[in-house]
């Protein structure tokens, strides 16, 4: 296994991705988590599916309890050198064309929002008044 000052490659770590043998990378320490699977509240899928990678973003969209970061020490292997972790990337979203607000004058909008829902009025008790009167 290695002791916990040991330093690991991700490839390293990648190859430890089943039931019987899963590390996880969190917070630039390795994790064998193998013992834990079965415990773990989200079940055995939710780890083995973040293993040959960092897991820290997975951790943390959770929100682990302060508990559950403090068991994560007796699980702890070793660090990851950071170097051979693939750098994040930042989104940038594709630019978009500028964007014309529409031309109806607020005048139109405010009117039709007064109008129709007088006219679905309108029609609903015409409807009644027929369909009483027949």
């Amino acid at each position: 296994m290695g002791g916990k000052g040991k330093i690991y490659t991700l490839a390293e770590v990648s190859q430890h991705n089943t039931f019987k043998d899963c590390w996880l990378v969190i917070h630039g320490k390795v994790y064998n988590v193998t013992k834990f699977l079965e415990d773990h509240p989200g079940g055995d899928e939710v780890l083995l599916s973040s293993t040959g990678k960092d897991a820290t973003d997975d951790f943390e969209d959770v929100g682990h309890s302060s508990t559950a970061k403090a068991m994560m020490d007796e699980f702890v292997v070793g660090e990851i050198d950071s170097s051979t972790v693939p750098t994040k990337t930042s989104y940038t979203p594709p630019k978009q064309p500028h964007y014309e607000q529409d031309k109806t004058s607020d005048f139109v909008v405010k009117l039709l929002q007064f109008l129709v829902p007088l006219l679905i009025l309108g029609l609903a008790v015409g409807i009644h008044f027929y369909t009483k009167s027949a």
